[in-house]
């Protein structure tokens, strides 16, 4: 049932439909995913639970796992006294995206890359990454795959 919240939620052109599996997917699986762009073949592991996914695009082959944020970052306007959205996420190809991350704002995160569990993401990211920590990361090591998505 998931998997078919997740297509009606990002891919149906019937607002009634959309409006319903997004509340669905909220009320069953306590996760919001409203991308602009969301790749066919993203995968999401334990349905998603505890995810919100707002992001402008996720590429092909993306991992997300459990209770993962890809959202903008947000300021507050003093003088308008509104909020203000700074930016949202880009997800590269072939990415996994581990427990608990926060992907956070108008940044880009490369291709072939992984992002550990409960990292914290606020600047762009070179492809082929091993991200950790607080906007740290390393190159992985090109003797070992870490993931086959052959």
């Amino acid at each position: 049932m998931f998997e078919k919240l997740v297509k009606l939620n990002c891919f149906s052109r019937n607002k009634t439909l959309k409006m319903l599996a997004k509340n669905l997917l909220e009320k069953f699986y306590c996760c919001e995913i409203n991308c602009t762009e969301i790749d066919k073949s993203v995968l999401f592991a334990h349905h998603a639970r505890g995810c919100t996914i707002i992001a402008s695009k996720i590429s092909e082959n993306v991992v997300i796992y459990q209770n993962v944020t890809i959202g903008s970052n947000m300021r507050y306007n003093k003088n308008k006294k509104e909020w203000e959205n700074v930016g949202v996420p880009i997800i590269g190809k072939n990415v996994v995206i581990a427990d608990g991350s926060k992907i956070l704002g108008p940044i880009v995160i490369g291709e072939n890359s992984v992002i550990g569990a409960g990292a914290i993401v606020t600047k762009d990211m070179p492809d082929n990454s091993i991200i950790y920590g607080v906007n740290q990361f390393k190159n992985k090591d090109p003797n070992y795959d870490l993931l086959n998505f052959s």
